[in-house]
């Protein structure tokens, strides 16, 4: 398994965010983690990254608990840019080169070129898509085990979400997994292998996106707002 999660539990104080969350991810599928705002999908996401601690449970990355290990084989794409906008494209692309051993900076180059990026350009002077763009180029340039990505079209046209849906498609390493946290359902449902619903920091549903899509005629969307619909 790329991901196990065990019975995870965190809390701020005396709300629980997450309430024993347990599930397993395989190698080479893509899987929709969806659920509304609040529902504990990005604090799920920075747990399994390191960023933030469980309170209890376990999490195993390729077989590692969460640490130096597990982090190596993660490449992860945070809602909020944070990348410093002062520099240039090019500059993040060495910055990425320095930092990971399984960054591609060719294959980065590469993807520049064909989204027509300007490598010369500052981070700052760039469109919102154009920013989401070469961020994602940056994370899909690593060669890791397991992609995730929290909110990756958010905020964007849907010319640039097809675009940016496209360039994760066709840069995903076939034995990698990626996690792709977000509320656009629509946009991202038609490729999906797997589909994990969270609410109120619990798993209500974890399945087949093509048993999800037979089951409410070819629409995974159809099948989030049913399973919502009573919270």
């Amino acid at each position: 398994m790329v991901l196990e999660c065990r019975d995870v539990v965190k809390r701020y104080g005396q709300k629980e965010a997450l309430k024993g969350v347990s599930f397993e991810l395989e190698a080479g599928k893509i899987i929709g983690l969806l659920g509304p705002n609040g529902s504990g999908k990005t604090t799920l996401i920075k747990i399994i990254n390191g960023l933030l601690s469980k309170n209890s449970g376990s999490i195993l990355v390729c077989g590692h608990p969460v640490g130096v290990e597990s982090k190596k084989r993660i490449s992860y794409l945070p809602e909020r840019t944070y990348l410093n906008l002062d520099m240039k494209v090019k500059e993040c692309i060495q910055m990425f080169k320095d930092f990971y051993q399984d960054f591609d900076d060719k294959k980065a180059l590469e993807l520049v070129k064909k989204l027509s990026v300007d490598p010369d350009e500052k981070m700052k002077h760039l469109s919102k898509g154009t920013k989401e763009k070469v961020q994602l180029i940056l994370v899909m340039s690593r060669n890791a085990d397991l992609y995730i990505l929290d909110e990756p079209i958010a905020g964007v046209d849907p010319a640039a979400r097809d675009l940016i849906l496209n360039l994760i498609i066709s840069n995903l390493n076939p034995k990698a997994s990626l996690l792709i946290c977000t509320h656009l359902i629509y946009d991202i449902e038609s490729i999906l292998d797997d589909v994990i619903f969270i609410n109120e920091g619990r798993i209500i549903l974890h399945r087949n996106a093509d048993e999800l899509r037979s089951q409410y005629n070819g629409s995974i969307n159809d099948a989030f707002r049913e399973a919502f619909k009573c919270f």
